[in-house]
């Protein structure tokens, strides 16, 4: 609860120093495509901790390798964004940069939950990660993936939903990309 707690006290700092002091803007640093949207993490209740939400506009760059993610408001004001190369992740909001030692440890401690942003390079282009086992769903177009299960049945509108049921809370994530 202190994380979310904390995220969401240095969220709410953001939008209010927005105008002054802004993330600088993801630049050439991470090579490779670009995927962009808006994108909602949804965490359910689980004993005495409430339901979190989290919403914003994305831009993924780069690769599992070296790449970057970069959350901003609706209005375009960056954020926080998320680096990463080998033996290096650093997230930079406007009250400074912190170090993590991977992906991982990263949305652990900024989403109080574990999000597989390496996988999502391929979820996003409608295809299981090839860096991990996945399970085709039998009547479905969607695949079981780290414990995940993706859905692709509105990918062709630029929708994918991606779903963590175990271990408990339940985390959703959807994902609206643009299309250009």
């Amino acid at each position: 609860m202190k994380r979310l707690a904390a995220f969401a006290a240095a969220i709410g700092v953001a939008f209010v120093v927005a105008g002054c002091a802004n993330v600088a803007p993801l630049g050439l640093a991470a090579v490779g495509e670009s995927l962009s949207g808006r994108m909602a993490l949804h965490v359910d209740a689980i004993g005495t901790e409430p339901a979190r939400a989290f919403s914003a506009a994305f831009d993924l760059r780069g690769d599992p390798r070296i790449g970057a993610l970069g959350l901003s408001t609706p209005l375009g004001s960056m954020l926080a964004q998320a680096r990463w190369a080998p033996g290096e992740v650093a997230l930079m909001t406007p009250q400074g940069t912190r170090r993590f030692a991977d992906l991982d440890a990263l949305t652990r401690e900024v989403l109080g939950e574990s999000v597989p942003i390496e996988a999502w390079f391929d979820w996003l282009r409608g295809r299981p990660w090839p860096a991990a086992p996945s399970t085709p769903a039998a009547n479905a177009p969607s695949f079981e993936q780290l414990g995940w299960s993706v859905d692709l049945a509105r990918f062709a509108d630029g929708a994918v939903s991606a779903t963590r049921t175990l271990p408990q809370p339940t985390v959703t994530v959807r994902i609206q990309l643009d299309r250009s």
